[in-house]
């Protein structure tokens, strides 16, 4: 005899008033992104997705830091530097002269250290008080 299970007064799923389909409305009119609620690690709330996606967005704007070159040029990810002194490299035993054009900088998140990639020397991060954007 198969186990049956008695149905203990609930609504069948098909008309849970919580189920879009219930509600009168069509399931491929339903916007799920309208109703993802997401954690907010942050703050230890659950909010829509799109307020959390909004946040982390506007947050990000402030966090961004603006590297200036010596004379105050902004610089980006990508530029082209080039050196205004002389510079000698710490571990690497070599000296980098004044005009040494340095390729596609990346920005490290520090408003004085740029990552710089040039032959022979590993791992170069210049302050930006030392370089000119070409």
């Amino acid at each position: 005899m198969p186990h049956t299970t008695p149905n203990r007064g609930l609504a069948p799923l098909d008309r849970h008033p919580w189920l879009p389909h219930s509600a009168g409305m069509n399931t491929s009119d339903h916007d799920p992104s309208a109703d993802d609620y997401v954690y907010d690690e942050d703050s230890g709330e659950w909010m829509p997705a799109s307020e959390l996606a909004a946040k982390q967005a506007a947050s990000a704007d402030a966090d961004q830091v603006e590297v200036r070159d010596a004379v105050g040029n902004l610089l980006a990810d990508g530029d082209q530097v080039t050196l205004i002194k002389d510079l000698d490299v710490k571990g690497a035993g070599k000296t980098l002269k004044q005009g040494t054009v340095i390729k596609s900088i990346r920005l490290t998140g520090d408003a004085q250290e740029i990552d710089c990639k040039y032959p022979g020397i590993k791992g170069l991060v210049l302050r930006a008080e030392f370089v000119r954007k070409r």
